[in-house]
């Protein structure tokens, strides 16, 4: 969508997924769907995961944020946030989002935060708050649950 930015991994993280062929950056991504919204992860780890979204081009029909786009970076933030808490042996997979919207916004930028709220071995529920970069006035408040399964091992190629 315009300039590419470059998701920042704890060295733990890192070391972590080192050696299994896994770009980190495109596992740990907003995907097709946010790519198209303009959602860019600045930051990743399992106990803050930070991302921004543009209010340009994700606006309803009367010019406002919309709350689905809200919803989106949301669920986007607490699903890296439970991936790189499950590790590279689990997938996480959303099962509940609520988000309440706060107050609207005409253009600027968001920026959500996600912090955890439960981190367990097969589930993980984190609290995403979305704000106004131009006033820091928070205009979302989301809650994520997601369910930690086996990551399915790659199938063997056959000659």
């Amino acid at each position: 969508m315009g300039e590419q930015t470059t998701t920042h991994f704890p060295p733990e993280i890192v070391a972590q997924y080192a050696g299994l062929g896994i770009d980190l950056t495109a596992l740990f991504s907003a995907g097709h769907l946010g790519d198209r919204m303009g959602i860019q992860i600045l930051e990743a780890a399992p106990e803050k995961v930070v991302g921004t979204m543009p209010v340009e081009g994700n606006t309803q029909p009367y010019g406002l944020l919309h709350g689905g786009a809200s919803a989106v970076l949301a669920e986007t933030l607490g699903s890296v946030g439970a991936m790189l808490h499950g590790g590279p042996s689990k997938i996480a997979v959303g099962v509940d989002l609520n988000a309440t919207h706060h107050r609207s916004l005409r253009s600027g930028t968001v920026t959500g935060t996600a912090v955890p709220v439960h981190r367990g071995r097969s589930s993980a529920t984190y609290e995403i708050a979305i704000t106004d970069d131009a006033t820091g006035k928070r205009v979302c408040t989301a809650r994520l649950t997601c369910l930690l399964r086996p990551a399915t091992p790659p199938s063997p190629t056959t000659p």
